[in-house]
């Protein structure tokens, strides 16, 4: 699949528009054991991300987005960039890791990665 604009004639990569139409790991976890959350106040898009942990790792990670197309596949890439990783890796993980692994975001569309940026560090900043 090459990239393609959207109907505003936006032009999105593959893998952003991959994530949009099969978003990976979407919906609610009752279990989880940290929970962040995030807006975007301007746009009006909301993110709740869960973890589970299996001692300092991620064992698995689901999200619930309200937002636009790049909203939801940056969400969908965040739950696959942290699954695995130490809690401590995290902390340094930030949109534009997000935005790369997507293949690049329109640069008006990059605050929608910092929306699932934002909902992590929430996350962590939970943890006892």
């Amino acid at each position: 699949m090459d990239d393609a604009p959207d109907s505003k004639g936006q032009v999105y990569s593959a893998k952003v528009l991959d994530h949009f139409q099969n978003p990976r790991n979407a919906g609610s976890m009752s279990d989880a054991d940290l929970v962040g959350e995030a807006g975007n106040p301007s746009c009006g898009d909301r993110m709740r991300l869960y973890l589970k942990l299996d001692g300092d790792r991620v064992s698995a990670a689901r999200f619930q987005t309200f937002g636009c197309s790049v909203a939801i596949a940056a969400s969908s890439m965040l739950t696959e960039l942290v699954i695995g990783r130490a809690l401590s890796e995290l902390t340094t993980l930030r949109n534009s890791e997000i935005a790369l692994a997507l293949g690049g975001l329109p640069e008006h569309k990059v605050g929608c990665s910092v929306l699932a940026e934002a909902a992590l560090k929430d996350a962590l900043a939970k943890r006892s």
